[in-house]
């Protein structure tokens, strides 16, 4: 399955259009949360679901969970925002909690840097930002 990953949009209707403007076509959509809302604006647009958490930009009103675990041919995902994890121990920290979760994926934003990393045979992928990246890294979906 392809699967399109964005976050950290902060509200920027611009920045979703461009990730979808520049995206291979995908099955489904993922959203890392700071302001989750945006990921209507993808499901709408496109028609295909989009599974969602809420950040810690994101309001209490917002109707997206904290964490969503998903099972997609076999793979078990995590999809967090991250920022209830990463704590000293950075992305380690995460790590460790999906080994305790039994997940092989972890789909994550709150860095706003794009990561691709196996640690201790755990997959963590964060899909940066398109609207503000950080640690001199382009807008990344």
């Amino acid at each position: 399955m392809k699967i399109g990953v964005t976050g950290d949009t902060h509200g920027s209707e611009q920045a979703v259009r461009k990730v979808l403007q520049n995206t291979w076509p995908v099955e489904q959509w993922f959203h890392t949360g700071d302001y989750a809302h945006d990921a209507n604006i993808i499901e709408t647009t496109t028609g295909l679901p989009v599974a969602k958490v809420c950040g810690n930009c994101d309001s209490w009103e917002n109707k997206a969970k904290v964490d969503e675990y998903l099972e997609i041919e076999g793979c078990k995902i995590w999809l967090t925002h991250g920022n209830k994890y990463i704590r000293q121990g950075g992305v380690k920290e995460l790590a460790w909690w999906g080994r305790k979760l039994g997940v092989k994926v972890i789909v994550f934003g709150h860095t706003h840097k794009p990561l691709v990393e196996v640690i201790d045979g755990v997959l963590l992928f964060n899909p940066g930002s398109p609207s503000l990246p950080r640690g001199g890294f382009p807008p990344s979906f």
